[in-house]
């Protein structure tokens, strides 16, 4: 991925969090407790000077309870119903090398969110994350490939045309323990309302 692109995206994902932890009226300190990312962490990518890792992010994600793919959204003056191939975001996660693309129109009010995930032969990634304060319901669509995706201690074997349905309130795995690139859709689900 090109650098200037790269760049624009750590901007827009340090907008995001800045506008997300404004919103919630969370401070650095705040933020940090409830995310477990560190004060100094949070305030490196708010300026736009750090490449976080898709594992930071998630952390943040869950501490202002939106979905991951949220903080990639562009800010949008006027919400537009089509979000054409050309303008969706793609992002690297500097650890797996996976490539994520938000497929869905940002900004536009709807509670479901698509992601495209290219995923590199023997990559994995692991997420600890808990419970949020809204549900987060995801559905992983194997379009190409095969896939491991673990849900705290279940593994789930996926292949071609496998869909697999779980709540995000648990650590989450990703492994492709083949030769070849897997790639998947993710549809996460917010449902509103705190969650007990």
């Amino acid at each position: 991925m090109p650098e200037t692109i790269e760049r624009d995206l750590n901007m827009r994902i340090a907008e995001r969090v800045r506008d997300l932890r404004a919103s919630r009226a969370l401070s650095l300190e705040a933020l940090a407790e409830r995310s477990g990312v560190s004060r100094s962490m949070i305030s490196l990518i708010e300026r736009g000077e750090s490449s976080p890792t898709a594992v930071l992010l998630e952390r943040l994600a869950t501490g202002l309870s939106v979905p991951l793919a949220s903080l990639f959204e562009a800010p949008a003056a006027s919400p537009e119903p089509i979000a054409r191939r050309a303008d969706q975001a793609q992002w690297r996660d500097p650890a797996s090398g996976y490539v994520r693309r938000n497929v869905s129109p940002g900004g536009f009010a709807s509670p479901i969110r698509i992601v495209e995930v290219e995923f590199p032969a023997s990559a994995r990634v692991a997420f600890d994350t808990g419970a949020r304060d809204v549900r987060v319901h995801q559905q992983v669509w194997v379009l190409d490939g095969a896939i491991d995706v673990w849900v705290g201690d279940e593994r789930h074997q996926l292949r071609t045309g496998d869909c697999f349905a779980f709540v995000l309130d648990r650590p989450t795995a990703f492994h492709n323990r083949t030769r070849k690139i897997a790639r998947y859709a993710v549809v996460v689900v917010s449902q509103p309302g705190r969650v007990r």
